[in-house]
């Protein structure tokens, strides 16, 4: 049985994660934050304390290609800070975009990703420019607590500008389920901010957290809206995929998709990604209970002592969607509704102009969401300039891309002008390979990788395009996605041409995934380089090219050629290795 209560946090009921106690005794997220922010002579805080940190929105790191060098001068690691922004649905105002440019200069290390979930993170972050950096965001009217840890993050939605009318209301519901699902403490308010203490450090009764409570959930939880046909932001990922149906031009609500998750760890098959599960419909007035209940049943029965089990996913699976369906109606105290039809036909972004409610819309290709300026490509710059010039709003999309969005037809040459200045590209010409590609973050920050994926995927695909060429499928539209570890943050298990880094230059190669992500890849090869991986893909692709029947994916051609078995529930993900 999964333990799920802890006693008056002086004592651990046996066998819970050692985070759950740190959560307990935390006073709703404060720990010793303040204190270590202010030690001067280290550039870390305490151990404890960066479990905490990740519910304010950020992460310690340290510069892993400096690591062995400084280890050999008996330095502390070159230690900095991650901060990543809350921006329900990837929306922002051209104020904003500029807010966080001058950040990513000022305080960070002059560039600005975006992320796979719609939102602004930041590198190289030094600790004592981390209240400053957290002001700055304030100040623009944003905020990054829940952007990380054991809680609801970024709740993502549609992006696509054809669809802006249903797109404004479900942008909607993005911004009112995070709010609803936002952390009550006063901590962030007090460390971050200089805010009034809420209560004295040794009195918390004035305090509560009425969904969360003093031990938040077992582990993150992610929400996601999907407009179909688009399912731009992998709503079969989410831990509550919320699919939006449409009748007569309306939005009336939307059918929950339950229990998706991309992360695993190597080596252990309990651990797997998962396509989320159709659960049944709810109108669109009661879509925010029903999230709140769904967390609230994730809160109680999720696995507090395993970790690697705590995922709603793992909830579900071990416990039958029937059941969590049944404690869900209980909770809500009416009855989740029958699915309605709904199809998908595929998940990525339209790029170039497009109109839409008789507003412009032009989304950019920026490849792997990194916005920096090279000596080649002012892409930082441009985008300043745009941001100092747009009068309508820049929407972040869940491929990380980047839309200048709600432009008057009156403007269109003023933006026009400046895409032509800095010659943007819109990824039109290239590759359908290439427009279809992301990956996460990976080296030198992220702690977790295992090897490259954000600085290494660019030259990896330049060597693939040689080979569709010579396949002549350089037109076809095929998803690849590489992450540096298993954690699965640029989500490669539901990509057609999946890599999951497994050490320094090499990467477990999965095929199969479903262009609409509504299927799961299968691992072909194990613990691969880069030869390997291009001696395996070309017999594969030039076969592809010859054989493919009109309108068939990639991911679809490989299963039906057998080259991998069809897969469409995680538990099944390490089963029947070809």
């Amino acid at each position: 049985m999964v333990k799920t209560k802890v006693d008056n946090g002086d004592n651990l009921v046996d066998g819970l994660h050692a985070n759950e106690k740190i959560k307990y005794n935390s006073n709703f997220l404060r720990g010793t934050i303040e204190e270590g922010l202010a030690d001067p002579l280290t550039g870390s805080i305490s151990s404890d304390d960066t479990q905490l940190t990740k519910f304010h929105g950020t992460y310690q790191q340290d510069d892993r290609d400096l690591r062995e060098e400084r280890r050999k001068q008996k330095l502390e690691p070159a230690y900095m800070f991650m901060i990543r922004v809350r921006l329900p649905g990837g929306t922002c105002t051209p104020d904003q975009w500029l807010a966080m440019d001058k950040i990513a200069d000022d305080y960070a290390n002059g560039t600005l990703k975006l992320t796979t979930r719609q939102t602004f993170q930041f590198h190289g972050i030094l600790k004592r420019n981390m209240k400053k950096s957290m002001q700055g965001i304030n100040k623009a009217c944003l905020d990054s607590i829940a952007a990380c840890g054991d809680v609801n993050r970024n709740v993502m939605c549609n992006s696509n500008p054809n669809q802006s009318d249903v797109h404004e209301e479900v942008n909607h519901f993005a911004n009112e389920i995070s709010n609803h699902l936002c952390p009550q403490t006063g901590a962030y308010h007090e460390i971050w901010l200089d805010g009034e203490k809420v209560a004295d450090s040794k009195d918390e009764s004035e305090e509560v957290e009425p969904i969360y409570g003093k031990t938040y959930l077992p582990r993150k939880f992610k929400i996601g809206i999907a407009v179909p046909p688009s399912n731009d932001i992998d709503v079969y990922s989410q831990d509550i995929g919320l699919v939006a149906i449409v009748e007569g031009e309306q939005l009336v609500g939307f059918n929950l998709l339950l229990g998706g998750g991309m992360g695993m760890t190597h080596g252990e098959d309990k651990t797997y990604p998962q396509i989320g599960k159709l659960a049944g419909y709810v109108p669109k007035e009661k879509v925010v209970d029903a999230c709140e209940k769904i967390v609230t049943v994730q809160r109680d029965y999720g696995d507090r002592e395993d970790r690697k089990q705590a995922r709603f996913k793992y909830t579900i699976d071990r416990l039958g969607l029937d059941s969590i369906v049944s404690k869900i109606n209980e909770r809500l105290g009416w009855e989740i509704e029958e699915p309605r039809e709904f199809e998908f036909e595929d998940n990525g972004d339209r790029l170039g102009w497009v109109e839409g409610k008789g507003k412009l819309h032009y989304t950019l290709f920026i490849q792997n969401g990194r916005v920096k300026d090279t000596e080649n490509y002012k892409l930082k710059t441009a985008i300043r300039e745009i941001a100092e010039v747009h009068k309508g709003l820049f929407r972040l999309t869940p491929n990380q891309n980047l839309t200048i969005s709600e432009v008057n037809p009156e403007d269109k040459q003023t933006i026009q002008s400046l895409i032509d200045k800095y010659d943007l590209t819109d990824g039109k010409n290239y590759s359908g390979l290439r427009r279809n590609s992301m990956s996460c973050v990976a080296f030198p920050t992220c702690g977790l990788a295992m090897a490259e994926a954000e600085r290494y995927l660019p030259s990896l695909l330049s060597k693939i395009e040689d080979l569709l060429d010579e396949a002549n499928v350089d037109e076809e539209e095929i998803t690849i996605r590489m992450t540096g570890c298993p954690n699965g943050c640029a989500r490669p298990a539901l990509a057609e041409i999946g890599f999951i880094g497994k050490g320094p230059g090499k990467y477990n190669m999965y095929l199969g995934g479903g262009f609409k992500g509504d299927r799961l890849s299968k691992l072909y090869k194990e613990n691969i380089g880069e030869d390997e991986i291009l001696q395996s893909l070309r017999p594969i692709l030039i076969d592809y090219g010859k054989d493919k029947q009109e309108g068939e994916h990639f991911g679809d051609y490989v299963i039906r050629a057998g080259i991998v078995e069809k897969t469409t529930d995680g538990r099944d993900f390490h089963q029947n290795i070809k």
